[in-house]
């Protein structure tokens, strides 16, 4: 078993040592504003950009809110490629300010737009609100392309965490018609079953995590009805088809319960003829990437994420 990098262990001691209750213990409007503080305390400084604005698509409930990035260098009059983002915590807690930090940085390293979506939580709003929300993003993002100066022909997808399991539903309805079609993947640490039964939940205590089992059970008990749990939406890993799929980046980190379903989904797409760039970070915990104030590797991760963007957009992954 690998060692923890000793920047994950500062922020698990700086968490034990605020005395922040547990996810599981609280209820869900509680646990989302201990999230947004917890991610005000960890997330670095926010970098210039070119461009950030507000704005809403039209949901099946209600207008969802979005926020538009553009990397700082690129051409105002451009029509850059862009991301949709849909940003992780389990489809309960995170908001377009928890990701903020993500988005910026990926926008600067991939020199694109980054449009990042505000879906409905979880319980108030269960599956599948997010899942249909993300779609209508998407679909508004294309429809909207010279408006919002994004170019349709290169559009990708991409998340953490639960964020990471909306975008591969995203490229499955893509490859199938049912929003417009998608050129990469970009899944980070990302849920894609709902059975718990990987290896890497069993392989130790992760009480002390941010992530711990008991958390993962409050959010899918929140998330999913008790028909749901084998709905490929709501766990992709259980798709009938992987064929045609957009080209991958799949990032997994060794001190994280997903860890093994992560890997299992880059090696189904890889077993699909579907192209897969797959990063282990073995010595990082999950949720790591929003905790670059602390853990230095989190830039790093979106600098190599950017990168592999950057490269899906010039066409040559």
């Amino acid at each position: 078993m690998t060692t923890l990098d000793p920047d994950n262990q500062q922020v698990l001691d700086l968490i034990k040592a605020s005395g922040r209750p547990p996810v599981a213990s609280l209820e869900p409007p509680a646990a989302r504003e201990v999230y947004r503080a917890g991610r005000r305390f960890f997330q670095p400084d926010l970098p210039d950009m070119a461009e950030v604005r507000d704005l809403s698509a039209p949901g099946a409930a209600s207008d969802i809110p979005l926020r538009l990035y553009r990397g700082l260098g690129t051409d105002a009059a451009a029509a850059l490629p862009v991301l949709v983002f849909y940003h992780g915590g389990g489809y309960v807690i995170g908001d377009l300010d928890t990701h903020d930090y993500v988005c910026r940085k990926l926008a600067n390293v991939a020199r694109c737009a980054v449009i990042a979506v505000d879906y409905r939580l979880a319980p108030e709003h269960k599956f599948p609100a997010a899942v249909d929300d993300a779609a209508a993003a998407l679909r508004f993002v294309v429809s909207q392309a010279a408006h919002l100066g994004v170019d349709a022909a290169r559009v990708a997808v991409g998340g953490d965490s639960a964020g990471g399991n909306l975008s591969a539903n995203m490229a499955h309805f893509a490859r199938d018609g049912e929003v417009p079609k998608t050129c990469f993947q970009m899944l980070l640490y990302p849920g894609t079953d709902m059975s718990m039964s990987q290896g890497s939940y069993k392989n130790r205590d992760w009480t002390q995590y941010p992530l711990s089992i008991e958390a993962i059970k409050y959010f899918i008990g929140h998330y999913l009805s008790e028909k749901d749990y084998t709905d490929w939406r709501a766990a992709p890993l259980t798709a009938k088809n992987f064929k045609g799929l957009a080209d991958a980046f799949v990032l997994t980190a060794g001190h994280d319960p997903l860890a093994d379903e992560g890997y299992e989904y880059a090696k189904k797409l890889e077993a699909n003829g579907v192209r897969v760039t797959f990063v282990h970070m073995s010595d990082q915990m999950h949720g790591f990437l929003t905790m670059g104030r602390i853990v230095r590797a989190a830039d790093l991760a979106l600098e190599i994420a950017g990168a592999a963007l950057a490269r899906a957009f010039a066409g040559d992954t």
